[in-house]
Parts: structure tokens; sequence; C-alpha cells
């Protein structure tokens, strides 16, 4: 197990302190001049096989600070489901923007090594392909939904027997809007097979917007609160249609809420 060490992973709750330094260059530059510094770093490591859960999860932090520091704020809840895990567990939640797939690893691996099921393009971009491989994610094509099935009960079942958690996000694509209907059963299936508890995850990332060339770095905007909240694990019964209307559930109503605190509401 990796060192339960972290100021974020050592607490239930983290909120970015109002006092937080940021930088004097524009957020999406301040942001992204950390992140290009990371994911090269990353990549040296990786290529030379050195790159571990530990490294994942203290560069996935340094991109946090990095977001942090180009004037951001995090409210994270929910971390004490996390830091009482001894098992491996799925994590399903909804999917934002290119932050969660960044920082979620900085809140998981501190305590439970985890990969992601991601889309094939993720291992075949520079520099960052070699991070992406080096973690050894379940590649999905998406365009073959039933072969994509097999694909993750059976590589995630694997993976989970060996203590390693499976992080992934049961929608077609990244959106801003939360809808029950795109929201596969993959989650709670995979729970299901692998004889382990699944984790809600409801979050709000779009402090970190789609971009018009290349949708995973678009402009980021720090007057959005960036929001994570994960559930109490669930044991996986009967077809798991109860966990997974669980689960729709959860994500619904924190993101109504936090819109409407947002909204002033």
């Amino acid at each position: 197990m990796i060192p339960h060490d972290t100021k974020i992973a050592a607490q239930p709750t983290y909120i970015t302190p109002a006092d937080r330094k940021t930088s004097i260059l524009p957020s999406t530059l301040a942001v992204y001049l950390r992140v290009v510094k990371v994911v090269f770093s990353s990549a040296h490591y990786a290529k030379r096989g050195l790159y571990d859960s530990r490294r994942w999860a203290n560069s996935s932090l340094d991109i946090f600070n990095g977001i942090e520091r180009g004037g951001c704020r995090f409210e994270i809840t929910g971390m004490e489901h996390i830091n009482d895990l001894d098992e491996p567990v799925v994590f399903a939640g909804n999917h934002m923007s290119t932050l969660e797939t960044v920082v979620l690893p900085g809140l998981i691996n501190p305590v439970r090594p985890c990969t992601f099921v991601i889309k094939p393009s993720l291992m075949e971009y520079p520099v960052f392909g070699h991070v992406m491989r080096s973690r050894d994610p379940i590649v999905v094509s998406r365009d073959n939904p039933r072969q994509d099935l097999v694909t993750v009960l059976e590589e995630g079942a694997k993976k989970l027997a060996a203590g390693i958690s499976i992080v992934l996000f049961p929608q077609t694509t990244r959106t801003t809007d939360f809808d029950p209907a795109h929201f596969n059963t993959l989650g709670v299936k995979l729970a299901k097979k692998a004889g382990v508890r699944v984790v809600p995850v409801a979050l709000k990332t779009d402090a970190w917007g789609n971009g018009k060339r290349f949708k995973e770095f678009g402009p980021i905007d720090p007057s959005r609160t960036i929001h994570f909240t994960f559930g109490a694990p669930m044991e996986v019964t009967a077809n798991g249609r109860e966990q997974h209307e669980a689960i729709v559930q959860f994500i619904t109503e924190h993101l109504n809420r936090w819109r409407r605190e947002e909204a002033g509401g």
C-alpha cells in the first residue's frame, strides 16, 4: 500500500484555503505551464519504467497544486470513504472534463492503487501517452459496445483481483450536463463480476473547459468551484439495478445542489 501521507487523503474534507497564494499569470497559462512541466517529467520516468503509483500520485498532486495556483478553488468531501478502504473497489462517476482524469490519481492512489478505463487516443498522445501506458489502463474503443463490455469485465476483474481499483466514467463522452440515460451500468456490472463494492463519485469540474481544437485543453475558469464527492461503498446485489440507480441519484443530487449554490440560490 502507498503511504497515506498527502494533505488531501489525510482528511475527510478538503477546501482550498482562502489565503492560498495564486500566480500572477492568467489562470489558463498558469495551469497549463504546470501541466506541461509535470507531463514531461512524468514521461521521463515512464519511459524508463520508473513511473510507479507513488510518482503518479505525486505528479497528480503537483497538477492539483498548479490548478489552485491558477486561482481555482476545490471542495472535496467524502474522502473518509476512500481512507477506510481495505480492498479494491470500482469508482463510478460522471465525466465532465480533463481535470478529473489528472486529479483523481492524487486523491485515490495514496490509499489504494488504481487505474482507469480510457479511450485509445489517450495512449497515442505524444509524451502523455508514455505516462498512460505505464499505468496499464483498460483501453476500450467505444466503436463496439459489446466488445468493450467484455474487455472491461475481463480485464477489470483481473486487475481488481490483483488489488488494483478501477476508475471508470460510464458515459459516452465528457459533458457538463448529466443525462442518466447516457450513464450505463458498466460500473455495477464490473463490481458484481469481480465481487467488489462500487463507490459513487459526483464531480463538477467545468472550471477546466473543453478546447475548440483539442477538447482536452480548454480555458480555465477560476470563478467555478471544483467539486469532488465520494459516496459510501456499496455491495452490488441481484442485477445491480438498485445500486446503479443510487449512483445516478447521488450524482444528480450533488450536481443540482452545486449549481444552485453557484447561481446564488
